[in-house]
């Protein structure tokens, strides 16, 4: 089983030679490594050719953002399973063999989310990241967490989803999340830590414009999957959905409490 993991490159220098290198030295053999890079200037490129010998594809064009960059990695990938890990996060020894064995034994997933640590650029961990069960109605209302990193899915439903909304600046992967929940994706947990999230000055998660982007999105997305605008209604239901989320996942709760919220905090 091939899986097929992409990797946008764009000004990551510090980062990403050990985003490779996470990658590389997995001990899952058949692997499609992809890197696309449309264009860096921080010396990128030369760590992406110091280790071209290894790496399936290595694509340098210009795109139309992170979500267009996926697009054309995942345009020249021959996997049964696809990932994406971002230049300046990392796989933690294990993870793809994990993922191998997962689908290997369960055949009716089409999407499955491990946790994950939240590292510093220093790879230091911050805490650590719980991705939660995954539904249409409790991501329009904001209520669920997919930790990207670790996240994997069969190729068909990328496809069959069309793919990432190239448009989409601030969440192209929750969106596809969702494109693929409405194709009839089956979601799953696995409760193994695959990857590093990596926070840092200037990674989207701890720029202060997220939280403004995020509000736009949660207002289109919530559109797309209740076809309805927002009513004050729906505030109860967002609370009692809040409370749902914590009541089911107290691991992620206790995280949040004791060392903080993973998104919209500011990267030392």
């Amino acid at each position: 089983m091939k899986i097929s993991l992409v990797t946008i490159s764009f000004n990551q220098a510090p980062f990403l030679e050990r985003a490779i290198r996470s990658v590389l030295e997995q001990d899952y053999d058949d692997v499609e490594y992809i890197i696309v890079d449309p264009g860096s200037t921080d010396g990128s490129r030369g760590i992406i050719e110091k280790y071209r010998s290894r790496i399936s594809k290595i694509i340098y064009e210009p795109d139309r953002g992170p979500a267009d960059g996926l697009n054309i990695g995942f345009s020249n990938a021959h996997g049964e399973i696809f990932g994406f890990l971002n230049s300046d996060d990392i796989l933690l020894p294990g993870a793809l063999r994990y993922v191998y064995n997962y689908f290997n034994s369960n055949h009716e997933v089409d999407v499955v989310s491990g946790h994950c640590v939240i590292i510093d650029e220093f790879d230091g961990v911050i805490r650590k990241g719980f991705s939660e069960r995954f539904s249409l109605m409790r991501h329009a209302y904001g209520t669920v967490v997919l930790m990207q990193s670790s996240t994997f899915f069969k190729a068909a439903f990328y496809t069959k989803a069309g793919g990432f909304n190239s448009s989409n600046k601030v969440a192209w992967d929750g969106e596809l999340f969702v494109d693929m929940a409405m194709q009839g994706a089956k979601f799953a947990i696995a409760n193994q830590f695959l990857s590093g999230f990596r926070l840092h000055k200037e990674s989207i998660t701890s720029s202060a414009k997220l939280s403004e982007e995020n509000k736009v999105y949660q207002k289109y997305i919530f559109r797309k999957i209740m076809t309805r605008e927002w009513r004050r209604s729906d505030i109860i239901i967002h609370a009692l959905l809040r409370v749902f989320k914590h009541f089911v996942n107290p691991r992620a709760l206790y995280q949040r409490i004791a060392k903080g919220p993973i998104y919209g905090r500011d990267a030392k």
